[in-house]
Parts: C-alpha cells; structure tokens; sequence
C-alpha cells in the first residue's frame, strides 16, 4: 500500500472533542458499526477509544505473517483475498490531531505504508479498492472519490480529528476529484510522495514533497517482484496445453507416432515453455534494453531471438519445404505468445499511459492472434507433409 501524499493548501480548522485511549473511563463502549468486524482481524494488536466509538489499533512492526501473506502474494497464492477490512485504523496512539492517510485495502499496500512509519501515530483511512493496490484501483474507480466520501463519513472522521487534511496517495490521483471531497466532507486533499518510504519525511516537511518523490521508476528490483505472480498464471494454461502440443506432434513425421511425439512434439512444448519465459521472465529483466517503446514490440523481439536460438538447436533442414514450413511456424508462433505477454506488464510500467495501452493492444492483439492462428496451422501442416 503505497500511502502517498500530496500537498495542496490547507484546510478548514474545526474544533472537535479530543482522542481518548482506551484506558479512559469517560469514552462510550460503543463501536463505530463496521469495526468490529476489523477488531478482529490477525494483524490487529489491540484497540483505541475514541468519541466515535472503539477502533482498532496497527503497530508499525509487521509480523512474520505479514511477510508469509506478502510471500504467498506474490507467487498468486490467494492474491485475489489478500485484502484488509475497510475503515478507520489507528496507527500507534493517534490523538485528534494526528495525520489521516488514506489508502486501498489491499493488504500489501496497508502494511507498507505502516511499516515506512515506525514511531508514528497517525490514522488511517482504508477504502473499498476490493483487494486491488492504489495505482490500479484509481484506473478502475475503486480508489476514487465516492468511495473515500462514503469512508469518512461512515468512519465519523469529522468526530474524530479536529483538522480537515487527508494525505492520498499520490498514484491515486486519477481517481479522486480533490474538489468534490472538500465540497461535500469539508476535507481538504493532499498528494504526497509516490513511495511509501518517503511519507515520513513528507510529513515532517510539513506536507511538502521534494522533486525526487513525484518521480516515478520502474527499477530492476521491482520488476523482479512481479514475475512471480505473472508466471503462475502463466503456468496454469501452459500444463493444459503442452500435452496437446505433444500429442499433436505425434499425428504426422517419417516415422511411428511416439518417436514423431518425442521428435515433433516435445520440441513443441519446449518452444512453447521458451516464448513463456520470454515473455514474464526476460521481458521485465531487459525492459529498458529492449527495442521499441510499445511492450509488444519488446516482448516480439524478445520471441524472434529465442525462436533463431531454438531453431538454430534445433538444426532443422532448410533445404526440405517441410523444414522451411516449420521454421516458419515457429517464427510466428514464438515471437506472438511472448508479445502477448510483455503486454500483461503494461498496467505496472512507468512507460506507458491508458490511452497508449488502449492504442497498441488495438494493433497489437489482432497481429498476435492472427500470428498465433497461422503459426500453429502451417505447424501442423508442416507435420502432414513431413
């Protein structure tokens, strides 16, 4: 959870009742209605009284299964619920005039935010994203202005902090109207860093960010990150699918149908397996090196060179037409499986916008899919006139 903030002006200044602890007698028991759900949650160690009723309460230290949930994650072990009940946390011991910094309930992005703040106090202020990180919420409207009026409203966070400053994150932008939310909750909006890193230091600059944090990278370290998760997905079709590339090699060849699976076949699902990795794997390693702005064109040179490399192994006879058929076939097919999944790192890249996505998947799918067709046609054919 990338908390970040920006700085805008500063907002009305409302005198409201002060943050009691939990040790305070004077606080009501009751609870605001969606917090108990949240109290119990693992990752929550206690509670805080405040006029709004009892909240739940985050350290800044995460626990072993915190980092086991982000490990599993990342390898698209129950990624699709790695998500935080939505609300209102205290981070530490926050008072009514601690910091709100908002963000999307996807746990990841919740505990690194919190984690980038050890010492600190402060409130934080979940929405709905329905388990997706901020940057790619605010692209689908999740992360967006309706959804954090509704949360400050049902969190009664006009009871419970007396200034009207909410820290966004800066990648989150997109979604939120900063003139709407103060119209209709009174809150003013602040953009600050893009990384969770630096929101500490954002705030002790008193919610002014340097050059450096409004720059966005794409560096080598969090392009390895993703790879994980992209090629489990990619494995999935890739079991179902070798195996008939395996049998199909089998239906045609000079010799009997095993030895022709073994021959045909089995080269099949290696190449098969090589586009794979040119794709989730090469790709994102070599991504500024690679030719062409377009991530299709990346994973399309990518797929050319692994098809030579394979073809050259391979040492296939180009005097014959049915060595040239198949050569040819895999030249098409190769090349069109790892464009095709280059692109899936388009929605996490700094190089590329919404409009540009849109444009070059306009282009691009029909040329994969047409590539892929013929290629595994004229491979087949080249296994009937073998």
């Amino acid at each position: 959870m990338n908390k970040i903030e920006n700085s805008s002006g500063s907002g009305d200044m409302i005198t409201l009742p002060v943050i009691m602890t939990e040790s305070t007698c004077c606080v009501p028991a009751q609870t605001v209605p969606d917090a108990l759900t949240r109290l119990n949650q693992a990752f929550v160690t206690g509670s805080i009284s405040t006029t709004a009723g009892k909240l739940p309460r985050v350290s800044s230290a995460l626990s072993w299964q915190d980092h086991w949930g982000s490990i599993k994650a990342r390898w698209g072990v129950g990624r699709m619920d790695y998500a935080i009940d939505p609300g209102l946390y205290a981070l530490g011991n926050p008072d009514n005039n601690s910091s709100v910094l908002v963000t999307a309930n996807y746990k990841m992005s919740f505990d690194r935010l919190r984690e980038a703040l050890p010492g600190r106090d402060a409130w934080i202020l979940v929405l709905d994203t329905k388990g997706i990180n901020v940057w790619c919420a605010a692209g689908k409207g999740t992360f967006g202005t309706d959804e954090l009026i509704k949360k400050i409203e049902s969190s009664r966070l006009n009871d419970i902090v007396s200034h009207r400053k909410l820290i966004i994150p800066q990648l989150g932008a997109p979604g939120v109207a900063a003139h709407k939310v103060k119209q209709v909750s009174g809150f003013k909006v602040y953009y600050g860093p893009i990384r969770a890193k630096d929101v500490a230091a954002y705030l002790d600059a008193g919610l002014k960010a340097g050059s450096e944090m409004r720059i966005m990278t794409f560096p080598l370290n969090e392009r390895i990150v993703l790879i994980p998760i992209e090629l489990i997905e990619t494995i999935k079709p890739f079991l179902i699918i070798a195996p008939i590339l395996f049998l199909l090699g089998g239906i045609g060849g000079p010799a009997g149908f095993w030895a022709n699976a073994f021959n045909y076949g089995l080269f099949a699902v290696v190449a098969f397996l090589a586009a794979i990795l040119g794709g989730v794997v090469i790709n994102p390693l070599l991504l500024p090196h690679l030719p062409g702005r377009a991530f299709s064109i990346k994973g399309f040179s990518i797929g050319i060179v692994i098809a030579l490399i394979l073809l050259y192994l391979r040492n296939i006879n180009l005097q014959a037409w049915p060595g040239r058929i198949e050569a040819l076939a895999w030249l098409l097919i190769i090349p069109a499986i790892s464009a095709y999944l280059a692109m899936n790192f388009t929605g996490t890249s700094t190089y590329t916008s919404l409009s540009g996505v849109k444009k070059e998947m306009r282009w691009a799918l029909p040329l994969q899919i047409s590539a892929g067709i013929c290629g595994l046609f004229i491979w087949i054919t080249s296994l009937l006139i073998a």
